[in-house]
């Protein structure tokens, strides 16, 4: 039986003969026996070659083959980059690989994985092209500092910036320290006053980091080591005093505890750059003696007041009716200044007889009164 094979220009062919490789057939029409066991394996001619299980030495020795294909081998330490047609195509990571080279042209850029830092090695434009597993990002954002680790040991820090290292051969890490001023709260801290009153106080200080590097062999976290000492500096100040006399101090109390704090900034490896106090919660019943307290000291001074505008009132109209009885214009006019007002008060006036009007409005006063 005769069979017909049809390779396309962009195909190729390999010409087998019980199951071994006779020779590559370019674009064409074909013709063969079966039954003499010819058989052809048609194939694309570009990108990665594929072999249809013959040897690929075998097929390198054909010289129709060998002079269309091209053969990358990639050490252990390096990486490849392939591009076809001077454009990025893929990263090749295995030993080797064979591709067609006739439509479409490939070249290959080792990369070396052996110096820590791609972008000594590599444009930048390529890195996030990398597969992930082969390499380590570490950013650093404004107001942070990283230190970088191979191996576990320290190698150098880092400023802001993002920045790519080859995990090959090496454990690569990085710890990133945030340089701003951070605030940290100490809240509800129960301590007993010198008259056995349990208060409440919640604290607050700001900090800012200022040896990383001392940070991480010294200290085993700053904020926690903070808000121990802070704890501890509380419980001395406030078991000192009576409930009354903290409560009058409480600036004084924010105060102690910055400078307690600051004493010990060195061991910390912070800068401690402020502290006080925002509130001291009383027990219930406390507050309730107190709000009693306070309700009463506002009564007294309520009636304090009181009093004193009542004394004024009384001086002003003795030191007026003084002035009157001094002065017989300013009592005329101080009394019609009344009849003023009682006109203002009246609906209709009849006037009789032959006196004038204010000494009929005086008589009707001196009536009324």
């Amino acid at each position: 039986m005769e069979m017909k094979y049809l390779i396309k220009e962009q195909e190729c062919g390999y010409l087998m003969k019980n199951g071994r490789f006779v020779q590559l057939l370019t674009a064409g029409k074909y013709r063969f026996m079966k039954k003499l066991g010819y058989e052809v394996q048609v194939v694309p001619m570009t990108g990665l070659v594929k072999t249809c299980g013959i040897p690929e030495d075998i097929l390198m020795g054909d010289q129709e083959f060998a002079a269309r294909v091209v053969k990358v081998e990639v050490p252990d330490t390096c990486l490849a980059i392939r591009f076809v047609n001077q454009a990025f195509k893929e990263v090749l990571t295995g030993p080797e690989a064979l591709f067609w080279n006739v439509f479409e042209k490939n070249t290959f850029q080792m990369v070396d994985m052996t110096e820590p830092c791609m972008e000594k090695v590599l444009p930048r434009m390529y890195i996030d092209l990398m597969p992930m597993k082969y390499y380590k990002k570490i950013v650093v954002k404004d107001g942070e500092v990283g230190l970088l680790y191979f191996d576990n040991r320290l190698e150098k820090r880092l400023e802001t910036g993002s920045y790519y290292f080859w995990n090959y051969g090496r454990e690569v890490t990085g710890k990133i320290f945030n340089m701003k001023i951070q605030q940290l709260d100490i809240t509800g801290q129960e301590i007993l006053t010198a008259d056995k009153v349990g208060v409440r106080l919640n604290v607050v200080c700001s900090y800012r980091i200022t040896d990383p590097e001392r940070l991480v062999k010294m200290v085993d976290g700053a904020s926690g080591q903070l808000y121990t000492c802070a704890q501890l500096v509380l419980r001395e100040y406030v078991g000192r005093f009576r409930l009354d006399e903290l409560l009058a101090q409480k600036e004084e109390i924010g105060q102690y505890v910055l400078q307690k704090l600051r004493e010990r900034q060195e061991e910390f490896c912070v800068e401690v750059m402020g502290a006080g106090i925002k509130d001291i919660i009383l027990p219930g019943e406390i507050r309730e003696i107190m709000n009693t307290v306070l309700v009463a000291e506002k009564k007294a001074q309520a009636n304090v007041i009181m009093r004193r505008e009542e004394v004024a009132s009384t001086r002003s109209l003795l030191n007026t009716a003084r002035l009157m009885d001094e002065n017989r214009t300013l009592f005329k006019l101080k009394e019609m200044e009344y009849l003023e007002r009682i006109c203002d008060k009246v609906g209709g006036i009849t006037l009789n007889g032959g006196t004038n009007v204010l000494e009929q409005l005086s008589e009707l006063m001196a009536a009324k009164g």
